[in-house]
C-alpha cells in the first residue's frame, strides 16, 4: 500500500514542468523550467519551513501539542502553511499579517481554524513582527517559529528542494531563479546547488519599488510574498549572482499568460520570478541551458487581487 501516515509527510517532492509556449513567444534560447510548489497539500512552498519550524521546535522541548500557542508574523503563505500544521498537529495559532494581503489568504487561515490579526499596511511585514512580537509577551506558553531568522527555514531547503531540483535535472541546470521573502529558499536550496556546481547562477527577484537587497529604500508594494522591506537573517547574500527587480505589471501580465498559455495558474510572486526567468532565457549566453523558477504557491488565492481584475469575475 502506499498511504501516507498524515498530510505533512505528503509535503515535498514537487514536480518540474517545462514551459513550452510563453519561452517561444519572448525569443527565449534558453529551456525554462517551473518547479510547481504549489501541489503542496496546503498549496505553497511555505509547507515545507511550516512543518519543518514546528517540528525541530517539539524535538527541542519548546512547544507541545494542546499546550502551546504558536504566534508568527506571516505575509500569508506560511500562514496558511502554519495552521495547516497546527490542525494536524494540535496547537492553536494566532497570525499577524499585513492588511493589503489577499483576503482569500485570510479565509484560508481562518478554515484551518487560526486566528489571524491584521495590522498597517503602510508598516509592512516589520509592523506584523513587532506585534507578533508584542503577543509573545503578554500570551502563556506563547512561542513564534521566527521564520526570517529560522535556521530550520534554510535547513529543510537544503535538505530536501535542492536535492529534488538535481536530482530530477540530472544535474543540469545553469541558472536558478528564486523570489526573496524570507530567503530560505534561495539560501537552502541555493547552497546545496552551489555544491554540486559552483558555476550555478542564482538570480534573486524582488520588488522593483522596496527593492532592499539592490540598496534601496523599503517602500510598499503589492508583490505579495516578496519583499519584506529588510534583509533577512536567514538569507546568505553572498549565493546571489543577480538580482532583478521586477513591477506590479510586469508580474501581474505575466502571472496571467503563465495561467491562459501554459495552464498554470500561479501567485504574483510566481508571475516575478516567471518574468525575470523569461528576460534572462532571452540572453545569448544561455542558449540551450536549462533555467529553473521557482512558483511559490497556486493562484486560487489572488483571484481578488489586481492581478486578475475582473478577469476571474467575468461570466
Amino acid at each position: 500500500m502506499n498511504i501516507f501516515a498524515n498530510v505533512l509527510d505528503v509535503i515535498g517532492h514537487t514536480p518540474l514542468v517545462q514551459l513550452q509556449r510563453l519561452p517561444q513567444q519572448w525569443g527565449c534560447e534558453a529551456n525554462l523550467v517551473l518547479k510547481l510548489e504549489g501541489l503542496n497539500p496546503a498549496k505553497s512552498v511555505k509547507d515545507r519551513i511550516a512543518a519543518s519550524m514546528i517540528l525541530e521546535a517539539e524535538q527541542a522541548g519548546l512547544i507541545q501539542p494542546s499546550i502551546s500557542t504558536i504566534i508568527e508574523a506571516t505575509s500569508g503563505n506560511t500562514g496558511i502553511g502554519l495552521a495547516m500544521v497546527c490542525a494536524a498537529k494540535g496547537y492553536r495559532l494566532i497570525l499577524t499579517m499585513p492588511e493589503n494581503m489577499s483576503q482569500e489568504r485570510q479565509q484560508i487561515v481562518h478554515a484551518y481554524g487560526a486566528k489571524v490579526i491584521l495590522t498597517a499596511a503602510e508598516a509592512d511585514m516589520a509592523g506584523a513582527i513587532a506585534h507578533a512580537n508584542y503577543l509573545l509577551t503578554t500570551l502563556p506558553n506563547a512561542f513564534s517559529p521566527h521564520q526570517f531568522s529560522n535556521p530550520a527555514n534554510p535547513k529543510i531547503h537544503y535538505e530536501t528542494t535542492g536535492p529534488e531540483i538535481w536530482q530530477d535535472t540530472d544535474g543540469d541546470l545553469a541558472v536558478l531563479v528564486v523570489g526573496v521573502g524570507t530567503g530560505g529558499t534561495l539560501t537552502g536550496a541555493g547552497q546545496y546547488l552551489k555544491q554540486q556546481n559552483p558555476y550555478l547562477q542564482i538570480v534573486a527577484i524582488e520588488p522593483a519599488y522596496s527593492a532592499v537587497l539592490s540598496g534601496q529604500s523599503s517602500g510598499q508594494h503589492d508583490l505579495q510574498g516578496l519583499g519584506a522591506g529588510f534583509i533577512p537573517d536567514v538569507l546568505r547574500a553572498d549565493l546571489i549572482d543577480e538580482i532583478v527587480t521586477v513591477t506590479e505589471t510586469q508580474a501581474y501580465e505575466t502571472g496571467r499568460q503563465l495561467a491562459q498559455q501554459e495552464g498554470i495558474l500561479s501567485g504574483i510572486s510566481t508571475g516575478a520570478a516567471v518574468y525575470a526567468g523569461l528576460q534572462i532565457g532571452q540572453r545569448s549566453q544561455h542558449h540551450g541551458q536549462r533555467i529553473v523558477i521557482i512558483q511559490p504557491s497556486g493562484g486560487e488565492r489572488y483571484l481578488s487581487t489586481p492581478m486578475w481584475g475582473d478577469i476571474a469575475t467575468a461570466s
